[in-house]
């Protein structure tokens, strides 16, 4: 069975720091014949944790603090802490020198490929899209992908403006770029959805064993 790295979410419980994951993503690799393995957010150790993987799996979670790249911060966002932040862009330029190890990112795991590459970040998408918060609460919505069509879950108000390198492989019926892939790779993938809580076989499990059968 592959081993997939699930990177963890770091919050401030009351002043102390506790990782943390959804168990949605240990069971959707679990179901889909991987072995789970979570990463914890230290970004002097990630370049370790990943030696130890098959595949990684970079998970949704709070905003991208766009400060540290110049850009204002929309009063709407509410930012990952900046350990998770400095993990998670330490886990893409570790996987620049390794394009051979498969990627998914789920949610703002998609968006950090993007912002990583230079992909233009819509932070709050009622600002561009009519009716964008219905990307929200996990509600439902059609989105036509390479990888399947049919309903999926979202919970984001942010999402990429564009793809920069990658190749556009999804949309909601809205409009809103749901997938993403690097064509210069054998599998590196963006879903703007949530695969793990997303009831319909191919939209949901369905991702995520496209993952663990790359990581084989």
């Amino acid at each position: 069975m592959p081993v997939i790295g699930i990177t963890a979410d770091l919050v401030d419980d009351s002043g102390r720091l506790r990782h943390r994951l959804n168990d949605t993503y240990v069971q959707a690799v679990l179901r889909s014949g991987g072995t789970p393995l979570i990463l914890p957010c230290i970004a002097a150790e990630r370049a370790r944790m990943l030696e130890a993987v098959d595949g990684v799996l970079i998970t949704g979670g709070d905003d991208i603090d766009t400060r540290p790249m110049g850009i204002a911060l929309h009063p709407k966002a509410e930012c990952m802490l900046p350990e998770r932040q400095e993990a998670e862009f330490a886990t893409l330029r570790w996987l620049d020198e390794h394009a051979e190890m498969p990627v998914l990112g789920i949610c703002l795991g998609m968006q950090l490929m993007g912002v990583h590459r230079g992909c233009r970040l819509i932070q709050h998408l009622p600002d561009e899209i009519e009716h964008g918060e219905r990307h929200h609460n996990d509600r439902i919505h059609g989105v036509t992908s390479e990888l399947g069509n049919g309903p999926v879950a979202s919970w984001h108000h942010q999402a990429l403006g564009d793809a920069g390198p990658y190749a556009i492989i999804g949309h909601s019926d809205d409009g809103v770029i749901e997938a993403i892939r690097d064509p210069g790779r054998a599998f590196f993938v963006g879903v703007q959805w949530h695969p793990e809580r997303t009831p319909d076989r191919l939209m949901g499990d369905g991702i995520v064993q496209r993952l663990v059968e790359a990581s084989r």
